[in-house]
């Protein structure tokens, strides 16, 4: 019987030989380039996740090979798999191609089956969490992308034609590169969307749903989750699970929403279709979802409602929250509640300008708000106004022209690029296809930065395809002919 290690190692092969056939990774063909002789990077990508991953190995197939991501996380911990996402599945069909870039070899469906086999792959319903994140490692590894952990970006400048990044690592660090790559998630551009009624709440008292929770430190407590989406159930059920006394979802809807509408209409069209859409339809697509809501899955659901000490309230907004001693005192459409602590399932932002990274160039992105965005859109939505207006390859523009250049060569590959390209740049359905768009325009923009140095390349190139001697010149005999 074939062991998992030699099946991930046949894999592994069968994946090489993949690429060799492809002629992948294609060979590097971007010049060097330097300033006050440090090295400048062609390439770099914020952020290891899913999505950063998805970018760099689609860079590097690609042949642009002078490249680095750089995530805060320690290595194994990038993105939410084993961090805040608390769900015990995937909500994405198993069979999905994620971040495999068109590589059968290369997708979560083949490195499963190689390790234990057909009958369990159609065994098995949704995929665990911590073998998604199993599965991005492994990707890491066998593409040998050039990740480095543990680094944080702490500003981002203009440097003439390049752009300059502050690292934090181990130690400070100052370097350049021609091209920016965001792939920082879920939390975009902005971070944590925080209601009002809690930002005069002592943030021991509460905590956000993506944040690092002590659930023990729950134990026989009363606590309180906002919302009704994926991440409410799935902190809900934890705070259950590790004996909170009683556990109230506070849902401001009178119904909970049902019906996974994206989900429905799912097709290629949708993945490559949507960004070339004109704004009134692209707006009106993502109004309708946020209207109508994506219920929580199934499973995370039935998680909290096997509890007895589980109540979800529905119809019931939040006016207010105080806290009396050791209490939050909760004041809903429904009456007065009372909790110990409070969980708020509320999002992220694209409001990007409180973020101190961006500081250098916030101010000149232009957004839907500045004039992208017309009435007879439809509803007004504080979250899409904030959306970044991207160009066709996921680079920023410029609010006002000629205010900051720069940002047309940092890209936005992440969740916030959804109301300009779609579901391609978070989720794991379309990654690829986003990854592909990102790095089409990047290389494009690459070489017709670099026009003139491939031009001479191209005058210099001087190795022939013939060497003389595959033919007879018949010109002087034909003269002599013509000369009788």
């Amino acid at each position: 019987m074939t062991s998992a290690a030699d099946g991930l190692a046949a894999l592994e092969a069968q994946l090489q030989q993949d690429l060799d056939y492809l002629e992948l990774p294609a060979k590097p063909w971007v010049p060097a380039h330097s300033i006050n002789q440090q090295p400048v990077r062609d390439v770099v990508v914020i952020g290891a996740g899913m999505c950063g991953l998805a970018a760099t190995a689609r860079l590097k197939l690609a042949g642009i090979t002078n490249i680095v991501a750089y995530d805060i996380a320690p290595a194994g911990q990038e993105g939410p798999w084993v961090t805040f996402a608390r769900m015990e599945t995937l909500r994405s069909p198993k069979s999905l191609q994620g971040p495999a870039l068109g590589l059968p070899s290369l997708t979560f469906r083949a490195w499963y089956t190689a390790q234990w086999g057909k009958d369990a792959w159609q065994a098995l319903d949704k995929i665990p969490k911590q073998q998604w994140m199993d599965y991005l490692i492994w990707y890491r590894r066998v593409l040998d992308l050039p990740v480095q952990n543990e680094v944080c970006v702490t500003a981002i400048e203009p440097a003439g034609a390049l752009i300059a990044l502050t690292l934090q690592g181990t130690e400070s660090e100052r370097i350049y590169t021609r091209r920016l790559v965001l792939a920082t998630g879920r939390s975009g551009l902005g971070g944590f969307a925080i209601p009002p009624f809690l930002q005069h709440v002592a943030r021991e008292a509460w905590a956000h749903s993506a944040d690092n929770i002590d659930f023990s430190a729950l134990q026989g407590k009363r606590v309180a989750v906002i919302g009704a989406g994926a991440s409410s159930m799935d902190n809900a059920a934890t705070a259950l699970e590790q004996g909170a006394a009683a556990v109230d979802l506070l849902i401001r809807r009178k119904a909970m929403p049902r019906i996974n509408k994206m989900t429905g209409i799912g097709s290629q069209g949708v993945v490559h279709g949507m960004y070339q859409l004109p704004d009134v339809w692209k707006w009106k697509f993502v109004d309708y979802t946020a209207m109508t809501q994506t219920p929580p899955p199934r499973a995370s659901t039935l998680r909290v409602s096997r509890h007895p000490n589980a109540r979800f309230l529905l119809d019931c907004a939040i006016n207010a929250v105080t806290q009396q001693g050791s209490e939050l005192v909760v004041e809903t459409t429904q009456g007065t509640l009372r909790y110990d602590f409070l969980i708020a399932a509320t999002g992220f932002t694209n409001d990007f300008s409180g973020r101190p990274e961006f500081a250098a160039i916030a101010p000149y992105i232009r957004r839907w708000a500045d004039g992208r965005y017309q009435p007879e859109m439809g509803q007004v939505r504080q979250n899409m106004l904030e959306a970044p207006d991207l160009g066709p390859g996921f680079e920023f523009r410029e609010r006002i022209p000629g205010s900051c250049p720069i940002l047309a060569r940092i890209y936005c590959f992440n969740d916030a690029a959804m109301l300009t390209h779609g579901k391609v740049s978070g989720d794991i359905p379309a990654v690829s296809a986003g990854a592909d768009r990102l790095v089409r325009a990047i290389t494009a923009s690459l070489f017709a930065e670099d026009v003139e140095q491939h031009y001479a390349a191209l005058q210099a190139y001087d190795i022939p395809e013939l060497q003389g001697d595959e033919w007879v010149d018949a010109t002087p005999m034909l003269n002599q002919e013509n000369a009788l």
